[in-house]
């Protein structure tokens, strides 16, 4: 089986490339051979490709910078996923929480009605709908607070920070799921293994939250991140606590972006653990690298 990758120098399709590689030929798309910006070459691409499957992790993911950039970040998260799915090969697309407006106390599922806050998210829905449109055996996997030992994510920010500063101020009343992007990578190759084995996979085709389980605050978060570096680096920063009106951003964040993982769990059998131990198994592995 040949599949085309995109987004391999983001956190998830960099960890794509190893866990897919079972599963057939990898064809991992960087900007020079697939231009998700260039809507209108995306077809002629990947026709010269001839991918049995299309796996897309890419995205604009930027969430303050699209307020000031829609007309980019809805060619990349909307029109780019409709123009993949309307090669007519099935296709594996990631999307965000932030889809959701973060009013609902529980976690979301499945079925709850999406009502993003800003561009970023509005963006990533109009992906979804895009891809649902087109007919094809699909799969779309929303996931959250994504971290990982390369690339920029909160977990290596928090880390630069907490050794240059010597208080460090985190939002508490934002509410969500760390998600590691290597588990990510790796439940996404189990589930598609499962998914292409069924003949019926075009009937499980739909929305499934891909998600660590638990819950906790961006100061939560932080917390638990430096607690583990505390064990080698006294000189760590404080931590206070504070609410979302003492950080401003352009973007409107959701208050609550947990997700509620239960349909992939019953659909394939599988389930991420729990946000910290699965932090603990990032953080035991190698010293931080830097990355795109």
């Amino acid at each position: 089986m040949r599949i085309l990758l995109t987004g391999v120098n983001g956190q998830v399709g960099w960890e794509l490339r190893r866990t897919l590689a079972p599963l057939g030929e990898v064809i991992a798309a960087d900007r020079s051979l697939l231009d998700l910006a260039d809507t209108a070459s995306i077809r002629r691409s990947v026709a010269a490709i001839a991918p049995d499957l299309i796996v897309n992790p890419a995205a604009y993911t930027a969430v303050d910078k699209a307020e000031s950039e829609p007309g980019l970040a809805y060619a990349i998260n909307a029109a780019a996923p409709g123009e993949l799915a309307a090669c007519g090969v099935p296709l594996v697309h990631f999307s965000t929480d932030y889809v959701f407006d973060g009013t609902k106390a529980g976690a979301y599922t499945e079925s709850d009605t999406p009502n993003p806050l800003g561009v970023y998210g509005a963006s990533k829905l109009a992906g979804e709908a895009a891809v649902a449109a087109a007919g094809i055996p699909h799969l779309i996997l929303r996931t959250s607070w994504v971290y990982g030992l390369r690339g920029r994510n909160f977990l290596l920010t928090m880390q630069r920070l907490a050794r240059e500063r010597e208080t460090l101020s985190v939002v508490d009343d934002q509410f969500g799921a760390p998600t590691w992007s290597r588990l990510i990578a790796e439940a996404t190759a189990l589930v598609v293994a499962r998914w292409l084995d069924r003949p019926d996979r075009a009937a499980r085709s739909g929305v499934y939250h891909l998600t660590s389980g638990g819950r906790t605050s961006w100061h939560g978060f932080t917390a638990a991140i430096l607690a583990h570096r505390a064990v080698s680096d006294s000189r760590l920063a404080r931590l206070t606590a504070i609410p979302t009106s003492g950080y401003p951003t352009p973007a409107a964040r959701p208050a609550n972006s947990q997700l509620d993982c239960g349909k992939l769990a019953d659909t394939f059998g599988v389930r991420l653990p729990h946000w910290e131990e699965a932090l603990a198994l990032c953080l035991d592995q190698e010293t931080p690298r830097s990355g795109t």
